[in-house]
């Protein structure tokens, strides 16, 4: 689904370096924490932890050694590294880490509460964990203009639309962390802004067949397609400056939480 590293950043990476910093003044993180980035893709949350909190030890995880050799590529900190993991099956001892994060994975862990215990396992007594998923019903405006305009011209991609994903709603990411026994569980909207510089910006990443949206796109006959993209230039060409740029706002739900000592 996200296949591609490269394609990948060009599609949601403005958006997760965007929606970092701010989660992670959320999350808690202290200044010379040892640092779990589960899920850490291209980078961008373990990045921007090092650069807030240079002390910090920070190793990133994810399944994909295409994306443990990009992220590893672009880290800025020596005090960063990178490897193969999965969050459901952790190779760490018992409280190996003071915090624990996750930056847009959580909903797609198969077995996610099997993740959280793992999570819980390798964080201290006392230690932090935190997460924070797209808000795809409403607060994704990117995604939520595509598929609108998708389910419109073609009802049966309405299952596809990442509206049903789990844990995209107020509420579910903190009952998750309740559920796994975290204390002190907090959950907070965090909105950010994102520049597209035309319409071109907002529309050629979904050509690469990044995610749902993307893989919706690449098996759309060409016809349909160009109905698509000129149904969303419609949509979006009132939201333009003279110069043809516009933003679109998007928000996470983020939720942190304490091992329980």
């Amino acid at each position: 689904m996200f296949a591609d590293a490269v394609a990948y950043d060009r599609f949601m990476g403005r958006w997760s370096r965007l929606v970092a910093p701010p989660f992670v003044e959320f999350a808690q993180i202290r200044d010379g924490d040892r640092v779990l980035d589960v899920g850490s893709g291209t980078g961008s949350l373990s990045n921007a932890i090092a650069a807030t909190r240079p002390k910090c030890h920070i190793l990133g995880i994810d399944p994909s050694p295409q994306y443990v050799a990009y992220a590893d590529s672009r880290k800025s900190s020596l005090n960063t590294s990178f490897e193969r993991g999965d969050a459901q099956k952790l190779k760490f001892e018992p409280a190996t880490f003071d915090a624990t994060t996750s930056l847009l994975v959580m909903n797609f862990i198969p077995d996610v509460r099997g993740a959280m215990s793992e999570l819980v396992r390798v964080t201290r007594p006392g230690g932090t964990i935190s997460a924070a998923v797209w808000d795809y019903g409403e607060g994704m405006q990117m995604l939520r203009l595509f598929w609108d305009a998708a389910v419109a011209l073609d009802s049966s991609a309405e299952p596809l639309d990442e509206r049903h994903m789990p844990l995209c709603r107020a509420g579910e990411l903190a009952e998750l962390f309740r559920t796994a026994g975290l204390v002190d569980v907090q959950e907070e909207a965090l909105d950010i802004e994102c520049k597209f510089s035309s319409f071109g910006d907002y529309w050629n990443p979904f050509l690469d067949g990044q995610g749902p949206a993307g893989s919706y796109v690449a098996k759309l006959a060409e016809d349909r397609r160009s109905v698509l993209r000129d149904r969303l230039e419609a949509k979006i060409h009132p939201m333009m400056s003279v110069g043809g740029s516009f933003p679109m706002r998007a928000r996470v739900w983020a939720a942190r939480g304490k091992v329980r000592r």
